[in-house]
C-alpha cells in the first residue's frame, strides 16, 4: 500500500485536495470517481511503502499508550460504528472519553484528517507508533468492505486475548521471580556480612586445618568483601552491553533464536509464537488482504527476528509462485500439525478456518504449560536452596564440631 496526495474537482466545479491510501494512482482514481470526485493530479507521498517497511516497535503496543486503552478504544469504537454514528463524531467523542494524553492528541488529529477528506486507515498511520500495521490493515479492509464494525470487533477482541496472555505470563512468572531474587540476595548477605563474622571466630579458635566447604565459602566471602565494587561494576556492565547487543539487528536474531532452546520457557515461548502466527494470519486472510501483505504484517506481529526471517522467506516464496504448504515446510519452523492443516486448508479453501484453529491449540498449549510453570520450576527452586542451606551448614558446623572433638580429647 501507498499514500497518495490528490487534487480533485467536485460536481459543483469546486477545489477538493486529500490523501488516499491504495495500491497504485489507477485505484486512486477509481476511488475519487465512486465518491463523485474528478481528479486532476494524484502524486505519491514520500511516505509511501509497504506494510513491511513501518517500524511498529512493540507487538500491539506502543510506549505510550497502554494496550487496554486500545482496546478500550476499539470496543467503544466497533459500538459506535454498529450503532451507525459517523465517523468524525464517532472520534470527536472518544476524544473528551479518553484517559491517556498520547492516545488523545493522537485522536485529535485523526479526527481533523477525517474532516479534511483522508480515510481512517491512512489517519490511523500516521500514528503507527500506537497503531500497529495489523491494526490498520484491518482498518483499511473494513473501510473498502463496508464492516468497518466488523473490523473493530476483531481488533478488540484480539487486543484483548494479548493482554490476557501478558497478564498470564505475569502471575506465572512472579513468585519464581521473588525466589530467585531471594536467592541472590541471601548469597549476597552471607558472603559480605555473615561469613566474615565466623571466620573471625574460626581464627580466634585457632582450629588450624579449616575443612574444605569451609575454606571454600570463606574464600568466596574475602573475594565478595575485597572485589564486590568491581562485582557490581562488571554485572552492572555485562548487562548493559548485552541489552545493547540484542537492540542490534545482528544481536536480536541471536537472542530471539536462542531463546526458544531455553529449558522450561522456551517450548511456551516457541507455542506462543506458532499461536499467534496462526491467529494473525487468520486474521488476515479472513479479512480479506492479499496473501503478500499478510505475510508481511505476521512478520513484525509475531515480535521474533528469527521467525519474522523465516516468514519472509514464505512471502518470497509464494511471489515466486510457490505454495503456501511447500514454502511453510522449508522454513524448518512448524509443527506437523500446522504443516498438516495449512495443507487441508489449502485443499478445501478454508486455511483461515483451519489456521484459527490451529491457532486455538496452542494457545489452551500455552494456558497449560503457563499454569505448571510454578510447578516445573519449584523443584529447582528447592533444590538451590536447600544446596545453598547445605552448602552454609557444612561451612559452620564442621569447624564447630571439630572444636568440640577435640576440646573433649584434651
Amino acid at each position: 500500500m501507498a499514500l497518495y496526495l490528490y487534487e480533485a474537482r467536485k460536481k459543483d466545479g469546486s477545489a477538493h485536495k486529500g490523501e488516499v491510501e491504495a495500491a497504485n494512482q489507477e485505484v486512486v482514481a477509481d476511488i475519487l470517481i465512486s465518491r463523485g470526485l474528478m481528479p486532476t493530479t494524484i502524486n505519491e507521498t514520500s511516505q509511501s511503502g509497504s506494510w513491511s517497511e513501518i517500524d511498529v516497535g512493540e507487538y500491539f503496543e506502543s510506549k505510550k499508550v497502554e494496550i487496554q486503552d486500545l482496546v478500550m478504544f476499539s470496543r467503544q469504537m466497533y459500538s459506535l460504528t454498529k450503532a451507525g454514528i459517523p465517523l468524525t463524531r464517532a472520534i470527536k467523542g472518544l476524544i473528551d472519553t479518553t484517559n491517556s494524553p498520547a492516545l488523545k492528541k493522537a485522536l485529535s488529529t485523526v479526527y481533523t484528517d477525517l474532516n479534511a477528506g483522508t480515510t481512517l486507515a491512512a489517519s490511523f498511520k500516521k500514528h503507527h507508533h500506537i497503531f500497529a500495521p495489523l491494526y490498520i490493515s484491518l482498518i483499511y479492509v473494513g473501510e473498502n468492505t463496508g464492516l468497518l464494525e466488523n473490523a473493530f470487533k476483531q481488533i478488540a477482541s484480539y487486543l484483548e486475548l494479548e493482554q490476557k496472555t501478558r497478564q498470564r505470563i505475569q502471575s506465572a512468572t512472579r513468585y519464581p521471580m521473588f525466589v530467585i531474587i531471594a536467592i541472590i540476595l541471601a548469597v549476597v548477605v552471607i558472603n559480605i556480612w555473615v561469613m566474615p563474622q565466623f571466620t573471625d571466630m574460626f581464627k580466634a579458635f585457632d582450629i588450624g586445618q579449616l575443612p574444605l566447604p569451609t575454606r571454600m565459602l570463606i574464600a568466596s566471602s574475602d573475594f565478595f568483601v575485597a572485589y564486590w565494587p568491581y562485582l557490581f561494576l562488571s554485572t552492572f556492565s555485562f548487562i548493559y552491553a548485552f541489552i545493547s547487543y540484542i537492540k542490534t539487528d545482528k544481536g536480536r536474531y541471536w537472542w530471539d533464536k536462542n531463546k526458544l532452546k531455553i529449558p522450561i520457557f522456551g517450548d511456551i515461548i516457541y507455542r506462543s509464537l506458532l499461536a499467534r502466527f496462526s491467529r494473525t494470519f487468520s486474521m488476515m486472510i479472513k479479512a480479506g488482504v492479499p496473501l503478500i501483505n499478510s505475510l508481511n504484517i505476521v512478520a513484525e506481529v509475531v515480535d521474533n527476528k528469527w521467525v519474522s526471517d523465516k516468514i519472509v522467506e514464505m512471502r518470497d516464496g509464494i511471489e515466486k509462485g510457490e505454495s503456501i504448504l511447500i514454502v511453510a515446510t522449508k522454513t524448518e519452523l512448524f509443527t506437523p500439525l500446522i504443516l498438516q492443516m495449512i495443507s487441508v486448508g489449502e485443499e478445501t479453501g478454508q486455511l483461515d478456518e483451519m489456521l484459527e484453529q490451529v491457532a486455538l491449540f496452542y494457545e489452551d498449549q500455552v494456558d497449560y504449560d503457563l499454569s505448571k510453570l510454578s510447578d516445573n520450576i519449584e523443584p529447582i527452586l528447592i533444590v538451590s536452596i536447600g544446596a545453598i542451606v547445605l552448602i552454609l551448614m557444612l561451612s559452620i558446623y564442621l569447624p564447630l564440631w571439630e572444636l568440640t572433638s577435640a576440646a573433649k580429647h584434651d
